[in-house]
């Protein structure tokens, strides 16, 4: 059965059916967000959203900014976590945090974050003797560990409110509700595949060793937290009335983030925002707006600001060090001057 599904990947892979696949659920998405938004933002007063920012409590977004500082922090686990398990060990946690980070923010706001948070992470590893192989590991436990959390939270999320999700796919309670479980079942699945014995994916030296049972139950949780301190960020600046409940937020949040992610538009721009007012349609428009505004400035502005600072000050910092280093490398020993060898030349030729 999967050599059959290795088979089939493979052969969708020679024939770049896939990417081709990818594309176009990408347009698709982003052309149903641009729709959908034009009808939602139709009737919006753009003085109301603004009003609506400026009488947000500052303790509101205080405690948002936290909750947002606590889920990048979580980040910064996702990379120490798939360092040490493909065996780099020696790779300090200071680096793994600014790697981390830095890849995700601005990922996040650039898009395409599997090739910028890439480049962003060779660029930092590479220094501490991890090649490009190495590199497209990390990304790749990095990003299992955000599948397997966003798997746990929706799973568990619509299987205990199924109707949140129904705001969005628009389908019946009952059915999100058995899809919920599905994936429950699944992850179950998985986590027995890799309890029983090591298993492997790709070949040749870009093989991965999946982390075994123990080590993805933790995955799943460090997904789980990450997700849930965002979550808990978008949940404290959305409206108060109605009460809809901490985990209706949360299933039509991470829904609507991986919307946004499947579209690789920057930031999930259109997407995200769609989804979000879609799924959030009994609160006030021009209030909900106002809290997923600031909500992006918290969560992608101001990180990715951040992030290129910290960037820009690291190279500075290693440009002035490695000049220093050419400055104090003891000099070559100088070569017989061909000059002079030159006139001796000449001076045995004239005699």
């Amino acid at each position: 059965m999967l050599e059959a599904i290795r088979r089939a990947i493979s052969f969708l892979r020679q024939k770049q059916i896939l990417h081709k696949l990818g594309v176009v659920i990408s347009v698709t998405v982003i052309g149903i967000a641009c729709y959908v938004l034009y009808h939602m933002l139709r009737g919006i007063d753009t003085n109301e959203v603004i009003e609506a920012i400026k009488s947000t409590e500052p303790r509101q977004i205080v405690l948002a900014a936290l909750f947002v500082a606590a889920g990048y922090f979580t980040l910064t686990f996702y990379d120490l976590f798939a360092v040490r398990a493909i065996g780099h060990t020696h790779v300090p946690y200071r680096v793994n945090a600014l790697a981390a980070f830095t890849s995700y923010s601005i990922g996040h706001n650039v898009g395409a974050s599997v090739f910028t948070g890439g480049a962003v992470r060779y660029r930092i590893y590479s220094a501490w003797g991890l090649n490009a192989i190495d590199v497209a590991k990390i990304c790749f436990l990095a990003g299992l560990t955000f599948w397997l959390g966003n798997a746990a939270v929706l799973g568990l999320g619509i299987a205990y409110h199924p109707e949140a999700a129904a705001s969005i796919d628009q389908l019946p309670a009952w059915l999100n509700r058995v899809l919920a479980f599905a994936i429950i079942a699944g992850l179950a699945v998985y986590v027995v595949w890799v309890w029983i014995q090591p298993r492997t994916v790709g070949r040749g030296p870009w093989t991965v060793t999946l982390p075994g049972g123990p080590l993805t139950l933790l995955q799943i949780g460090i997904g789980i937290v990450d997700l849930g301190f965002c979550a808990l960020a978008m949940y404290v600046l959305v409206p108060d009335e109605p009460n809809l409940g901490f985990v209706v937020v949360a299933v039509i949040f991470v829904s609507a983030t991986l919307l946004g992610f499947a579209s690789h538009s920057p930031g999930g721009l259109g997407v995200f925002d769609a989804a979000m007012l879609v799924g959030l349609w009994q609160m006030d428009r021009e209030d909900l707006l106002a809290g997923m505004l600031l909500f992006r400035l918290l969560y992608y502005i101001v990180p990715f600001v951040i992030s290129v600072i910290l960037l820009t000050f690291r190279e500075v910092i290693l440009g002035a060090r490695s000049k220093r280093l050419r400055e104090l490398a003891p000099a070559p020993e100088a070569e017989p001057r061909r000059e002079a060898v030159y006139v001796r030349e000449r001076g045995d030729k004239g005699a």
